[in-house]
């Protein structure tokens, strides 16, 4: 790199450097100085944490590797580009060299998004436009090992990237909300600003390794912000020192105990958590490779472990705050997952017609004369309503439609329920709660009735039942989230926050977001139904329901 920033490139570090001698040579190898280009901060972070987990290196904190980045290239300035909403900010003045492997495999990963994401999208991965100066790259080293290792994350992607939604962006965070609190003694101003930056900062680069599936530097990412460390070589400790200049570890744990800080941190995982999930599962419905869905499976069962452990010496209040965010993105996962398996189960009986006859022919025998009455007691729905339900459903069975059309019929039958409920936000997230028992009772009478009868079509029967019912428990909740203003995410956390903040400090760490509420005698009864419900109609015996 030549001389100073205005003309070809930045100058390095001098040989005092406190950086790790591989680090700052891959970084030399890799990058150089230059006007009128720029990377993103997070990317660029991103790439480290790759060439560390290569090199089995302990990697530095966000904060930590922007002092390195600028100890060997001097003179680099930060710029915040894009639109909003969509902005992030870059290093300016730096690019990939023209000579980096990298760089082969960045042009194949934004060939790739050209060919897989419509036009008038942003793409994550961006094409490379010299007269915008702005230029992304995947990580890299000079080795041959590196660089082989490399080539796999980028088949990686290039494979499964199809069935992601990559260019979701992630929502602006709102500011933290002091309510008049005043801070604790020894934090200032810019202490809580600082907070804010690297969290949004820290949120960024978790959305960026996910969208390259690096699933498990997103454990990487929680001990670098969190601070976690086992090393002991001078070289790493000196690193973590660095980051004490922009917002000490005793500030960062006396922030961790502060009310507005910690409600704070919860509204922004459950957006960062519901950006995720829309990014992972765009279409609950779409077919997703078995591979990509138990990476996702493998992902979610880890996430607690992975936050517990990094978060070793975090006061447990924001802990606590974590845990029941992470939990409930992990479930919703496992949930959407689970989804979506049913769903390609049940598409093959769908495009059966021998199936679909022989089931139009068992259920014209069920008496729904008898399930009425015997579900009216403890359900008390219209007769009509119920009436209704039943023809519309044998009709669209009769005309053998699509997953997709009866997803529709399903959201219909879900906006005429609550269309009572549209002006009056507030009674519609327990009036849905409660058509969610009705529904689920009604469908294990009718599945009752068919196994009593010996049914043929039971098995074909009992895997619809399973996927209508979690089905119309995802759009449940969609309804809830949006009638009260809030993620899906959020709302699923709710009753789980309630537990864990209101009843004995000493809380397991392992608390379920949701739990069944029975398996039925008849072995079918499969729809999950979150303990808020149950708690919600305590007055409602559980064998009712069952």
């Amino acid at each position: 790199g030549g001389g100073g920033g205005g003309g070809g490139g930045q100058s390095y570090s001098s040989p005092n450097s406190r950086a790790p001698p591989a680090t700052v040579q891959w970084l030399c190898e890799n990058y150089e100085g230059a006007e009128g280009v720029s990377l993103p901060r997070c990317t660029l972070y991103c790439h480290y944490l790759l060439h560390c987990q290569e090199h089995k290196l302990e990697p530095v904190n966000a904060a930590s590797f922007g002092k390195l980045i600028r100890s060997v290239f001097m003179g680099l300035r930060t710029r915040r580009l894009g639109t909003r909403g969509n902005s992030k900010y870059h290093y300016y003045g730096l690019r990939i060299k023209s000579g980096s492997p990298l760089l082969r495999l960045m042009d194949e990963q934004q060939h790739l998004a050209m060919r897989q994401q419509p036009f008038s999208q942003k793409h994550r991965i961006k094409p490379v436009h010299k007269a915008e100066g702005i230029i992304n790259g995947t990580s890299g080293g000079s080795s041959q090992q590196q660089a082989a290792a490399l080539c796999d994350i980028s088949a990686q992607v290039q494979q499964y990237q199809q069935f992601l939604e990559a260019s979701r962006p992630l929502p602006d965070f709102q500011e933290v909300d002091l309510q008049d609190r005043t801070l604790p003694e020894g934090i200032l101003l810019e202490h809580l600003k600082a907070f804010q930056t690297l969290y949004r900062e820290h949120c960024e680069a978790i959305l960026d390794v996910m969208v390259n599936l690096q699933f498990t530097l997103v454990e990487t990412l929680w001990k670098s912000f969190w601070r976690f460390s086992q090393g002991t070589d001078t070289e790493s400790l000196n690193l973590h020192n660095e980051s004490e200049k922009r917002l000490p570890k005793s500030c960062l744990v006396m922030l961790c105990k502060f009310e507005p800080v910690l409600r704070w941190t919860r509204e922004c995982d459950n957006v960062l958590y519901q950006t995720l999930v829309e990014m992972l599962i765009p279409d609950v419905l779409r077919p997703i490779p078995s591979a990509l869905t138990q990476a996702i499976r493998n992902f979610a069962k880890s996430l607690e472990t992975w936050l517990t452990g990094a978060m070793m010496n975090i006061p447990e209040e924001m802990v606590r705050i974590k845990v029941v965010c992470v939990c409930s993105f992990s479930q919703t996962l496992r949930r959407y997952t689970s989804l979506n398996h049913l769903a390609q189960a049940a598409r093959a009986v769908l495009q059966n017609s021998a199936q679909i006859n022989q089931m139009l022919s068992d259920l014209n025998r069920v008496d729904f004369t008898n399930v009425q009455e015997q579900a009216s007691w403890v359900c008390r729905c219209e007769d009509r309503v119920v009436q209704r339900l039943e023809q519309d459903f044998k009709l669209t069975l009769q005309q053998q439609n699509s997953l997709e059309q009866w997803a529709a019929w399903l959201d219909g039958v879900v906006s005429q329920v609550l269309k009572p409920y549209e002006q009056n936000p507030a009674a519609l997230p327990k009036a849905a709660k409660l058509f969610l028992l009705n529904w689920s009772f009604y469908s294990s009478m009718v599945i009752r009735d068919l196994t009593l009868r010996s049914a043929a079509s039971f098995g074909s029967f009992h895997l619809i039942r399973l996927l209508y019912d979690e089905y119309m428990y995802y759009l449940i909740e969609h309804r809830v989230a949006q009638a009260k203003g809030e993620t899906p995410i959020a709302v699923m956390g709710e009753r789980h926050m309630h537990i864990v903040l209101a009843n004995t400090p000493n809380i397991p760490r392992r608390l379920p977001i949701f739990m069944p509420l029975s398996w039925c005698s008849t072995g079918v009864s499969f729809l999950p139904v979150f303990s808020q419900i149950l708690i919600s109609f305590q007055d409602l015996p559980i064998h009712y329901i069952c």
